[in-house]
């Protein structure tokens, strides 16, 4: 089992986002990716618990500042991840140090100003472009492209929601939540 977590400050009330994730219809429209959303607990203007096919959490609302922190929790249902195998031990080998010149005297660092000023030499100019020979254009045949089949796509497995989608999900719950869905200072 995964768990999960996604939280974000929302510039909204409590009793809007309240009233978004209190009513299943609503819920489910933002973690319809989970199954089938039921609500099996309600804490009043703090937090939900649901339960979907795939997966379990809850919402918890709390004001803060100029808005309201909003926590969406998962946990996933699935196949754990598989260990990953343990590196191989590297192989040390011992190298010669290369022989570094001092020069003997210490180089000063120049500013910028002397930097933009500084002497052009051939190597700083752009190189030349070769000439450019006109030669005959080669036509080639298109390939044959055969058309692949077409896979039909196994039904959508809700018991097989990985964890990165899921957690994808949840962004994307939070990110619905906090857009605005009306013009502001629009008339009529």
């Amino acid at each position: 089992m995964h768990d999960l977590t996604a939280k974000r400050t929302l510039v909204k009330s409590p009793p809007e986002l309240w009233s978004e994730l209190s009513e299943v219809e609503r819920l489910a429209r933002h973690l319809g990716a989970f199954g089938e959303i039921e609500i099996t607990k309600l804490e009043p203007e703090h937090t939900v618990a649901w339960e979907g096919e795939s997966a379990s959490g809850t919402v918890s609302i709390e004001p803060s500042g100029w808005g309201t922190k909003v926590t969406l929790t998962a946990q996933v249902e699935g196949s754990e991840p598989e260990p990953e195998p343990e590196p191989e031990p590297e192989l040390e080998l011992e190298l010669e140090e290369p022989s570094v010149e001092v020069p003997s005297e210490p180089s000063r660092r120049r500013g910028f100003i002397a930097w933009l000023f500084r002497p052009r030499t051939a190597s700083h100019l752009p190189p030349e472009e070769p000439p450019v020979v006109d030669e005959p254009p080669v036509v080639e045949e298109p390939p044959v492209v055969e058309e692949p089949p077409v896979l039909e796509e196994p039904p959508a497995d809700p018991s097989g929601l990985d964890p990165e989608h899921a957690q994808t999900v949840l962004d994307e719950a939070l990110d619905a939540l906090g857009a605005a869905h009306h013009r502001p200072f629009s008339r009529g």
